[in-house]
């Protein structure tokens, strides 16, 4: 499995391709971050970030983009700038059919480190030890994309299985309420049969 990970932002946009399948040495096989001038007008921020992440799609060509999901902050600004980021990435891979996972920043944390409060400093750590990288990819945005790459290589396969249970439990679900309402139901009762007049016996004849 191959996984671009995103950390949007408008300034720095970490990105980071990771192979590799759950339970198994992971390879990095990319990191970077795609910039943007706090000083340009937003549309033209957006097309860079834009054309960044295309340029990663077209050299690495993932069979999943994994995008941090945005949560509400304090910072109304920052919090539009990283949705409209992630926004652009989900967009540059839903117009490949690339598949779109969204991981919340607690979810990347524990899955990397065990533990949804970690700094980034030990996601960073981890990040190194896990990819057997000599140093922590600098930014932190760039080790935060590698994070959720390997978020989503570790998480996939019991997504997956819990997407079929629950299709399986759907598919299932009609029939069983079919079958359940006919046991439920009460027998047809059927009419008796009529019942026969005795022939009348012929007198005999003198």
């Amino acid at each position: 499995m191959r996984v671009l990970g995103v950390d949007p932002g408008l300034t720095r946009c970490g990105v980071g391709v990771v192979e590799g399948v759950a339970g198994r040495p992971l390879t990095m096989l990319g990191v970077g971050v795609v910039r943007t001038p706090a000083d340009a007008e937003l549309g033209h921020r957006l097309v860079a970030i834009e054309q960044g992440i295309e340029q990663w799609l077209d050299e690495h060509r993932p069979e999943f983009v994994a995008v941090e999901r945005v949560f509400s902050q304090h910072n109304v600004r920052t919090v539009m700038g990283t949705a409209q980021a992630s926004a652009v990435a989900m967009l540059c891979a839903a117009r490949r059919g690339i598949p779109v996972a969204l991981h919340t920043p607690s979810e990347v944390k524990a899955a990397v480190t065990g533990s949804g409060r970690a700094d980034k400093a030990q996601v960073g750590a981890m990040v190194t030890r896990l990819l057997r990288l000599d140093a922590p990819p600098k930014p932190a945005d760039a080790a935060d994309a590698l994070a959720l790459a390997i978020c989503h290589i570790w998480r996939a396969p019991a997504q997956n299985r819990l997407q079929q249970a629950v299709a399986l439990h759907a598919a299932r679900a009609p029939r069983a309420t079919q079958a359940r309402q006919a046991a439920q139901a009460p027998h047809a009762v059927q009419a008796p049969h009529a019942v026969q007049a005795p022939h009348a016996r012929k007198g005999r004849t003198a």
